[in-house]
């Protein structure tokens, strides 16, 4: 039953690549293909022609990495929500240091070293020489601490990863010279370093004159980063091309980026697999045989398990819903086919999750004691049991809450072929316990502004991760995270708190020391697993693939130098590596 259905997804996608596909099939696979005939025809039209219109162009590689039905031009990375253009931070904009999860490395970027005094209450980061703004200003440790004191002075403007509890604790951030940042802080929080490390900066001379930086599109960007010059802006077609003042320019061995639309995953498959795309993050099933098979010389893929654990969350603060009860949530994860979903709609690139929500970017801090809690195996006799204990009667075929049928919106991303097999094979799970569960793909955006603001009940969705397990755990279980339903929340989607979680993630913050960090992750691996603040799916593969015909210098299994997925913040250790071949031949 399984190969057939694999065999099935495999040859749609084929029959899609020959645009031979019946239009009303892609509608009916929706839950394993993404959009609506309509919907596919009309980008396959406006992206097929930009792309090759643009193809000639000598040097500029092709991007497969959001997914919008037309561009819009914002490249504040400042603003919540993900609504700018990719890759505004990390791209644009650069960090003080780039820290590897692939390599375990720190490399220094725009900071060349950081020093904490003996009591951890201070931080200095040292900044090169030498470095200027794309119009040409010099760089210097004032762009530095206007950014974080921007970020201080501005409730409504996001940060790199946790950087927002950081600042919480930070009572100066001084530029006492050209080259030398310091922060001072009120309490020791010794993960913060990889927060600030990680937040991308901004110009003085230029947002020093932004009346509202929330509302600010900053539609022109000057940035130190590599590609900053934006030469062709149209709603389904953007370029963006190298810095004319780089500090690493002997480092860049293309010209540029360039960015058709491509409004679902099934567009992006098909001109991935025609050889329209160079570099993408996309999900691929059956990627040998779809995509690799079409040129074993050229077309390469890695996707390496250091992608944070995608999750089942369960709004705990949704009105009619019993979600805030522990047992109710592991029920429903005891219903949860994660063999099927990870053999079908993952194309067994990964592996089931286990109960420490804890994905394979962290194998030296995983405590297996914690790993095996029943209620990540699928167990639908121990499943309705639970839910019968908890009072939730059948009605029927559905239970009721509070007299009310629980019945549930379970929402997706349109067009994310992975995650929307994901979700149709837990509906079909969940009406096994009496529960309803209606699949709702949105486009991102609007996905996205539901589950941060709580505007939901069940969602597939990511979560947090950094160098250590802290930003997992603080991200999806701590009041630090914690924001009420209509406010947006970055993390935390499912509004749960624990002060046991609390407690360990302010002793693990307290301490450098790497064993007690250690020991006091296992504690949270052990709160987690007793609490199941959401309900782990699988570690999230980091998608990527590339196309070897006209640039080299890719990472690879075999030359792993950083994470290579587009939306990896790894991913200027990418772009000032890869290289045009000397001699290539334009995309047709």
């Amino acid at each position: 039953m399984g190969n057939d259905l694999r065999k099935g997804a495999s040859d749609k996608v084929a029959s899609m690549m020959a645009a031979e596909m019946d239009r009303r099939q892609v509608f009916l696979r929706g839950a394993a293909l993404g959009a609506g005939a309509s919907a596919f025809a009309a980008t396959l039209g406006q992206t097929g022609y930009k792309a090759s219109a643009q193809a000639t162009i000598e040097g500029m590689v092709t991007v497969s990495e959001q997914q919008r039905q037309t561009w819009i031009r914002n490249f504040n990375f400042l603003i919540p929500g993900g609504t700018f253009l990719w890759p505004t931070d990390n791209g644009i904009y650069e960090p003080s240091m780039i820290a590897s999860r692939i390599t375990g490395e720190i490399t220094p970027w725009l900071a060349e070293s950081f020093e904490y005094t003996a009591d951890n209450l201070s931080l200095s980061l040292k900044y090169r020489t030498g470095v200027m703004w794309s119009d040409g200003t010099p760089f210097t440790a004032g762009d530095v601490a206007f950014t974080f004191n921007l970020l201080k002075d501005n409730a409504g403007l996001s940060g790199a990863g946790g950087l927002r509890n950081v600042l919480g604790i930070t009572s100066t951030v001084e530029a006492p010279d050209d080259t030398t940042v310091t922060f001072t802080f009120t309490e020791v929080y010794t993960p913060g370093l990889f927060d600030i490390l990680a937040q991308n900066i901004v110009p003085e001379h230029i947002w020093s004159t932004i009346e509202d930086p929330v509302t600010f599109l900053n539609e022109n960007p000057v940035g130190t980063g590599p590609f900053t010059e934006i030469p062709i802006f149209e709603s389904n077609y953007w370029e963006l091309r190298r810095n004319p003042n780089y500090w690493q320019a002997d480092k860049i061995g293309i010209e540029g980026l360039r960015f058709p639309i491509l409004g679902d995953n099934d567009t992006a498959q098909r001109m991935l697999i025609g050889g329209e795309i160079d570099w993408a993050g996309n999900f691929v099933p059956d990627v040998e045989n779809i995509y690799v098979a079409e040129d074993p010389e050229n077309h390469g893929y890695w996707f390496p398990s250091t992608g944070d654990t995608v999750h089942l969350h369960l709004n705990t603060e949704a009105p009619n819903t019993p979600f805030a009860d522990v047992n109710v949530r592991k029920a429903i994860s005891q219903a949860i086919d994660r063999t099927e979903i990870v053999n079908l709609a993952m194309y067994d690139y990964t592996t089931p999750a286990d109960s420490t929500g804890l994905s394979g970017g962290y194998p030296d801090w995983k405590d297996p004691a914690h790993a095996a809690a029943p209620w990540v195996t699928m167990d639908i006799e121990a499943a309705n049991a639970a839910l019968d204990a908890a009072g939730l009667v059948l009605d029927g075929d559905v239970r009721t809450f509070n007299g009310q049928p629980m019945e549930f919106e379970l929402l997706v991303v349109n067009g994310w072929s992975d995650w929307n097999q994901a979700v149709q094979i837990m509906a079909d799970n969940f009406a096994e316990i009496g529960i309803q569960a209606t699949v709702t793909p949105l486009e991102q955006t609007v996905w996205q502004t539901r589950v941060q603001t709580g505007d939901y009940t069940m969602s597939i969705g990511w979560s947090s991760g950094g160098v250590t397990p802290f930003n997992f755990y603080r991200g999806i279980m701590s009041s630090q995270t914690y924001n009420p339903v209509g406010t947006s929340s970055p993390e935390n989607w499912a509004r749960f708190v624990s002060p046991e979680a609390d407690a360990l993630l302010d002793q693990f913050a307290a301490t450098s020391d790497l064993a007690e960090q250690q020991r006091i992750s296992s504690e949270l691996q052990r709160v987690y697993a007793e609490q199941a603040p959401a309900i782990p799916l699988f570690p999230g593969p980091q998608w990527y693939e590339y196309n070897s015909t006209r640039f080299e210098g890719w990472p690879n299994e075999e030359n792993p130098y950083c994470v290579p997925s587009t939306y990896s913040g790894e991913r200027l250790l990418l772009m000032t590596t890869i290289r045009t071949k000397a001699a290539t031949t334009p995309t047709t």
